[in-house]
């Protein structure tokens, strides 16, 4: 495993920012680290990196403790805030980090135009990064987390400021180190580009792991199914309890609500179409449910189940009560 925490812990006085994390991520796999403002994310990747020291537990990166010069050359790190000297060029700018991980200059002249050249800013390379607008100073961020050619990179945000093309930009990139091997821990708001990129995911809420695993594994966990029919009752829907809980659809004039349908002489219409999801444990009941309808005299057109989305799932995980 490349990265290894065994009951880490940060606090700051009485504030706990990061509490009993523990995971592991392995070689050539793209992590994500998803959670709200405030819930520890950065805090963790600090201790990862040896710049925050934890306050109890441990970690191992690359095998060795965080921070440890030996293996900290292997490691790329994009920070969502960063700041670059202005009046540098992006060449010279990859130039001194270049030495600073102790590249040869031949190995440097080699290295830095086919970096500026695969984030877009080959054309840019002598203009000053005090020209440069945020979406470019991103860019010219993700070269310099990748000069050193890590086994293990460390992006924080990484398409903050940029356009859809250039977030597609980054996300190819993403799957060209996966498939050359390298490991990826990724913080990101963008969960639809989450969603598209990373193996497995870690949802953070108030500095503890709440839910980790692949996405299929998480997003598996709830299974919901859409039924659409007619001659859908109260008494039918509250029914429907057994299994799980129901929420109907208002656009087809059936009463809303976020826990199951209490009140027995609710007016419900009995459009063609009327639809409703079911939140149910497995997808094992759904014989048992479509007999249910149709012995109660409800007109089954779909019995679907659905898969819910990384957004969706994230929502509901911060929504939950502790």
């Amino acid at each position: 495993m490349l990265i290894e925490t065994h009951n880490l812990r940060k606090t700051f006085g009485d504030t706990v920012a990061v509490d009993s994390l523990t995971l592991s991520v392995g070689a050539g796999e793209v992590f994500g680290f998803l959670g709200p403002n405030g819930a520890g994310k950065t805090t963790t990747v600090k201790m990862l990196l040896g710049l925050v020291a934890p306050t109890a537990g441990e970690a191992r990166l690359l095998d060795h403790r965080p921070g440890d010069p030996a293996i900290m050359g292997r490691v790329g790190f994009l920070p969502e805030q960063f700041r670059f000297p202005a009046w540098l060029t992006a060449g010279d700018f990859l130039d001194v980090h270049g030495r600073l991980y102790g590249l040869p200059a031949a190995e440097r002249r080699a290295r830095i135009p086919r970096l500026l050249a695969r984030v877009g800013l080959a054309d840019r390379a002598r203009s000053r990064l005090g020209e440069y607008s945020k979406g470019m100073m991103q860019r010219v961020g993700l070269a310099q987390a990748l000069l050193n050619d890590p086994a293990l990179v460390f992006l924080d945000e990484p398409t903050s400021g940029l356009d859809p093309l250039g977030r597609r930009e980054v996300r190819d990139l993403i799957h060209e180190l996966r498939a050359a091997g390298v490991t990826v821990f990724l913080n990101s708001h963008f969960l639809s580009e989450v969603e598209v990129t990373c193996d497995r995911v870690a949802i953070v809420k108030r500095g503890r792991v709440v839910r980790i695993g692949t996405l299929a594994e998480l997003t598996r966990q709830t299974t919901e199914v859409e039924i659409r029919a007619a001659g859908l009752t109260a008494e039918v829907v509250m029914g429907l309890e057994r299994w799980g809980r129901a929420i109907a659809d208002l656009g087809f004039g059936i009463a809303d609500s976020a826990s199951p349908i209490r009140n027995p002489q609710s007016e419900i219409r009995n459009a063609d179409s009327a639809r409703l999801t079911l939140t149910i444990a497995s997808e094992d009941v759904l014989p048992e449910i479509t007999g249910y309808l149709v012995q109660s005299g409800a007109r089954v057109y779909a019995v679907a189940p659905q898969r819910i989305s990384l957004e969706e799932l994230f929502m509901r995980v911060m929504e939950e009560e502790e």
